[in-house]
């Protein structure tokens, strides 16, 4: 029976404990979730989305690493979207000198993200315009390199507090989901680091010495994800819901919401 990654034990939270913070330990998880939900098969060229923050580096490291254990025969490309917050360019050179580092092909795009929401729509809540935006080119760049597939670097805890948004704000039960067939661009996105959390991937992003871009976004921490980030955080350290991040991903698990039922072995 396949094991469960909310199992005590050789999984702790969701994430592989293989002793300290490197990337085996990330690598770990990444395979895990990875089989558990048939994320990559052989034949596959992954856009990898790297937006220079610690998920997106680790899991391009992650998925680059993996291609000489896991098994399966995969390309990986990397593709970058400059927003150009501010009218200015991002500094992305130490990205492209980790590319050429681990043997992966890097798309550098600047794009003009920053003015259209900022300055042009001036957009109260710019989280959502955004996200879309960068989703739409991402997947256009995906497909003008070859790609069949693209790996995004949400974590653990971007599940949980996305049911949560989804739950709170909208009133539906729902959550992204670790693989996602878009038909109209034919191409399934996947989640490889979705049993990896946070904490974790930052001390192990630390440890590799990873280089990371720091947002230069408006409204970085300072968004609906981040409130609810916060309430999650209270409600389990203050309030006495011991585990609460993860017996909601399980309660997605096995009630199957979005597509995050595990299907059992026979």
């Amino acid at each position: 029976m396949a094991l469960s990654p909310l199992t005590r034990g050789a999984f702790k939270g969701g994430i592989f404990i293989s002793g300290d913070n490197t990337l085996q330990k990330l690598m770990g998880a990444m395979r895990k979730a990875i089989e558990d939900y048939h994320m990559i098969e052989n034949g596959d060229k992954i856009a990898v989305g790297v937006s220079g923050g610690k998920d997106s580096v680790s899991l391009l490291a992650g998925l680059a690493a993996l291609r000489r254990f896991i098994g399966i025969d995969y390309e990986i490309v990397a593709i970058c979207l400059d927003p150009q917050f501010g009218g200015k360019s991002n500094d992305f050179s130490e990205i492209e000198d980790f590319c050429k580092k681990i043997g992966v092909k890097l798309d550098l795009r600047r794009t003009q993200i920053g003015d259209i929401i900022f300055e042009d729509r001036k957009e109260k809540n710019p989280c959502s315009l955004c996200a879309r935006m960068r989703r739409g080119l991402l997947h256009d760049a995906a497909k003008e390199n070859g790609c069949n597939k693209m790996a995004l670097g949400h974590n653990f805890e971007d599940a949980v507090e996305t049911f949560m948004m989804n739950l709170f704000d909208e009133g539906r039960i729902g959550c992204f989901s670790p693989v996602t067939w878009l038909s109209r661009k034919e191409i399934t996105v996947i989640r490889p680091l979705i049993y990896c959390h946070e904490d974790e991937i930052a001390r192990i992003a630390n440890h590799e010495n990873f280089p990371i871009v720091k947002s230069r976004c408006p409204a970085d921490k300072h968004t609906e994800r981040e409130h609810i980030k916060k309430l999650v955080e209270h409600l389990e350290h203050e309030e006495g819901y011991d585990c609460l991040p993860t017996k909601i991903l399980g309660a997605m698990q096995r009630g199957d919401i979005s597509g995050w039922g595990l299907k059992k072995e026979k």
